[in-house]
């Protein structure tokens, strides 16, 4: 379904099931209205047209770095859209959308607008030169935050022509898939071409931190960004050769961090189309998302629960435990459970699709290669072993119910950082109701779970799985937009996480 409803004050307990596969709008407000006036042209937008929780970011102020009694003087995402070269693009692109006199003409324009936003950000994160504007070339926000810019325009924009909620949603879901690598994957064909998909995900956790003494600041947090969107712009379109002189093509992607447009298929549609028979179809798939700590994580079982946390749009379809105070049944409440759309085998019991799936990544070669080796330690590494930059473990632990209509839970915590392991690791039980994979109870784990059943509903013996990266939030800075700390945190992680996937590539 693409559509947009208003969701005003909708707790997750309160949402429908039509509800939960929706993007949430509530009313703009004065200061977000006036950023989107202020790049559109003159009677182009309509201020009382609802926007996104997200989209309102874009009217956060950091404190001032040199004097944070007084805010700086740029709003946090015009600081990250100009200094990366791309603040003109939403000009631009409102400019042109505003010509637009049909829906089909507008939907033209953006997936063509979006695809070169996406273009534009993975030349620049892989050019091995000098880049427009001063944040580094690896940064991943500017991206983002661009892509809020122009999303918050198509959603106040008031055409000439009658353009109904639902046509309206799916436009912009049309532009931010395009924006996002979806349209822009390009599979050589052939069988002396190993074809490699990567998924990464957007900046998350934007709110909180500190906020200093100005009033009216934002807390720190929303400088975050996110090693697996720097990943995905660092490899898209990139080849390596293996050992036995084939081709590797690797070829990328961005996720959000919200369960509604998950509903709506942006991984199914995205990835299921790939691994149907045909001369480009996969011959592996990875998702990559952000952890904590000093090192890799490998994850094995993948659970089809997800849990209460909000995402960027401060919306979660499981109801929050503390609610019952204890975790909530997905037999009882389907919110809590991974919806996968019909056209990709979806179901509507407990079992189908099934509550867990399994990498099928080449644990024991990525263990053993050694990755890192010559990667640069960032200030603050606390991995163990300082011959590498960060560790590689395999995450064969787990959260289940035993029994699906009891909330007793049991725990499988199992961790390996050597294959073969010591103990063999056990697998979830049969019958068994996924509480939380190892990679959580989060999008990263359902993003590797809808992965990993794509992959089992085309039948594929191909490498597919999910790699979780160290915690890149590392400043020394309070209030800088950047600094040399977090930017050697996100320059190891991706130079790391690339040797990583070239030796999916290679064993593929």
């Amino acid at each position: 379904m693409l559509s947009s409803v208003l969701l005003v004050g909708c707790s997750p307990a309160e949402a429908t099931p039509e509800q939960r596969s929706t993007t949430a709008l509530s009313p703009a407000s004065d200061a977000l209205s006036s950023i989107v006036a202020g790049l559109a042209p003159e009677g182009c937008t309509d201020a009382s047209l609802p926007t996104t929780v997200e989209e309102e970011r874009l009217t956060a102020f950091l404190p001032d770095e040199a004097d944070p009694s007084q805010p700086a003087d740029r709003t946090f995402a015009r600081t990250m859209v100009e200094d990366a070269g791309f603040g003109e693009f939403t000009a631009a692109f409102a400019a042109e959308i505003c010509g637009q006199d049909s829906l089909a003409d507008a939907k033209t324009v953006v997936e063509r607008q979006g695809t070169l936003l996406w273009q534009d950000a993975v030349a620049r994160a892989q050019s091995a030169g000098s880049v427009t504007g001063v944040l580094p070339a690896s940064d991943d926000r500017p991206l983002y935050w661009t892509r809020l810019e122009a999303m918050s325009v198509l959603h106040q924009w008031s055409p000439d022509f009658t353009l109904p909620t639902k046509k309206r949603a799916s436009l912009v879901d049309a532009f931010d898939q395009a924006a996002r690598g979806m349209r822009d994957i390009d599979l050589p064909a052939g069988d002396q071409v190993t074809r490699v998909l990567v998924s990464g995900f957007d900046p998350f956790s934007l709110d909180g931190g500190a906020t200093g003494k100005a009033g009216g600041t934002a807390g720190n947090q929303i400088r975050y960004g996110n090693p697996a969107g720097a990943i995905a712009l660092s490899i898209d379109g990139t080849t390596t050769t293996a050992p036995d002189g084939t081709t590797v093509h690797y070829e990328a992607y961005t996720l959000p961090v919200n369960y509604p447009e998950f509903e709506r298929g942006y991984l199914d549609d995205t990835v299921g189309p790939l691994m149907k028979p045909g001369d480009e179809r996969l011959d592996a798939s990875l998702t990559v998302s952000q952890a904590g700590g000093s090192q890799f994580a490998l994850e094995q079982w993948n659970g089809r629960y997800h849990g209460d946390v909000a995402g960027n749009d401060k919306f979660a379809p499981c109801p929050p435990a503390g609610l019952t105070g204890a975790a909530q049944l997905a037999k009882d409440n389907p919110g809590c459970n991974t919806q996968v759309p019909e056209r990709w085998g979806g179901g509507d019991t407990l079992t189908d699709p099934p509550q867990w799936t399994a990498s099928t990544l080449p644990i024991e070669q990525m263990i053993a290669a050694h990755t890192g080796g010559d990667v640069p330690r960032p200030p603050g590494d606390t991995w163990e072993d300082e011959s590498v930059a960060f560790g590689v473990l395999w995450n064969t632990n787990y959260r289940y119910f035993p029994d699906c209509g009891s909330r007793e839970e049991e725990d499988a915590y199992q961790r390996e950082d050597t294959y073969p392991p010591a103990v063999e690791p056990t697998p979830p039980p049969q019958d068994s109701c996924a509480r939380s994979g190892g990679g959580g109870t989060y999008l990263s784990n359902e993003s590797a779970y809808r992965n990993t059943l794509l992959r089992d509903r085309a039948g594929l013996d191909i490498p597919a799985g999910h790699i979780h990266t160290p915690d890149m939030q590392q400043f020394h800075t309070e209030f800088a937009v950047t600094d040399t700390t977090f930017e050697a945190w996100r320059d190891a992680i991706v130079a790391q996480a690339r040797e990583l996937i070239a030796v999916v590539g290679t064993h593929s």
